[in-house]
Formats: C-alpha cells, sequence, structure tokens
C-alpha cells in the first residue's frame, strides 16, 4: 500500500499551488537546480516551500538529532506523535527510514540558506479543513514579509536578478523604493482580498 503513494502533485501540494496561484504568486515545481527539489521555488522571493506529509517526515516526533544512528533502545523509545503513528509491524524499519529522511530534510535545508534562499514548511496536517485557511494566509503573509525584508537589504548585498521592477541605483533613492515596493504589496493584498 505504502509504495502506491507518490511523491509529486499530491492533495496537500495541490492546496498550497491553487491557493498561491489564485493570489498572483508564480513558481516552478520541482526544480532540479536546488537541493532536495522542492515542491515549490519561488524565484522572485528566493523562496523554497515543501510540503511535507507527516509520517513520511516525522511530524513532531521527539528524535534526538546526535542519534541517528538508532539501536534498538532508542527505537523502542521513539513515541507516535499526534499526526505520526508509527506502525505497528516492521517498527524498526519505518522508524529508521523516518529518521533518515528528517537527516536528508535538515541537510537540504542547511544546503539552500547557504545558497542564499528561504525556505518554508507546510505540514499536511496544517491543511486540515480547520486550519487550512489560517495556514494558508500565513503562507501567503510570510512570503510577502520576506519580499520586504530583501528590498531593505542594500545593493550591495542583494543578488541582482533578471526583472526585478526595483533597482537600487544609490543610498538615496532607497527609501523611496522601499516604499513603492510596501505600497505595491499592500495594493496587491488588497486587491486579492477583494476578489
Amino acid at each position: 500500500n505504502m509504495a502506491a503513494i507518490g511523491s509529486k502533485n499530491t492533495k496537500p501540494e495541490m492546496i498550497v499551488r491553487k491557493y498561491l496561484w489564485h493570489l498572483g504568486f508564480r513558481y516552478r515545481l520541482n526544480d532540479h537546480r536546488l537541493p532536495g527539489r522542492p515542491d515549490l521555488v519561488l524565484k522572485k522571493f528566493r523562496t523554497c516551500i515543501f510540503v511535507n506529509g507527516c509520517f513520511w517526515h516525522g511530524h513532531l516526533l521527539q528524535i534526538p538529532f546526535n542519534h541517528f544512528s538508532l539501536t534498538k533502545s532508542l527505537q523502542s523509545t521513539i513515541q507516535s506523535s499526534a499526526c505520526c503513528k508509527i506502525p505497528k509491524t516492521h517498527t524498526e524499519f519505518w522508524v529508521k527510514k523516518i529518521v533518515r529522511n528528517k537527516k536528508r530534510d535538515a541537510e537540504v535545508q542547511k544546503q539552500i540558506a547557504k545558497m542564499g534562499w528561504h525556505t518554508v514548511t507546510v505540514w499536511e496536517c496544517e491543511l486540515s479543513p480547520k486550519r487550512r485557511e489560517q495556514t494558508l494566509q500565513s503562507l501567503a503573509f510570510t512570503l510577502n514579509r520576506i519580499f520586504l525584508d530583501d528590498c531593505r537589504k542594500p545593493l550591495i548585498e542583494r543578488p541582482i536578478r533578471k526583472g526585478v521592477r526595483y533597482q537600487i541605483e544609490s543610498e538615496e533613492n532607497a527609501e523611496e523604493m522601499l516604499i513603492a515596493a510596501e505600497e505595491e504589496a499592500i495594493a496587491h493584498t488588497h486587491a486579492t482580498c477583494k476578489e
């Protein structure tokens, strides 16, 4: 049964993609140029979004990160969380697999951060019908915040990108450019709320 579960175009991923597309965010899917092939890559925001399944990535499991080579005694102490139930059969196999996934996720996020990109992780349980709207609004707010913070960086610190609408040429007009970028982001948010 587990082999039938796909890694692309999952229901949680489609929920996030449709919401962001509706708000006007444009992205690439599974970009192979970045470590870990993130589910969504927003180049304008220099942000990678990972939509993780709670079971496969061990959401809320209390695993000591310095013990990735788990012994039998350590495996028996790991308890299921509210959204990640460890199977009672082949427990050793599943615990090792989940621990490997968590270790790989941590490494990928470190590599992406070294490249100057942001990472956002959206968990499957956060997209349940009761919490979905709040999670998606929080994601949109985070992306807008990242964009505005990126605009505040001096030109020397920012990587030069194609298609950037506001290019800061000197320190004098930096504040004007920042204000214009914030006004555009606020207008974009109000326009999407009215729809």
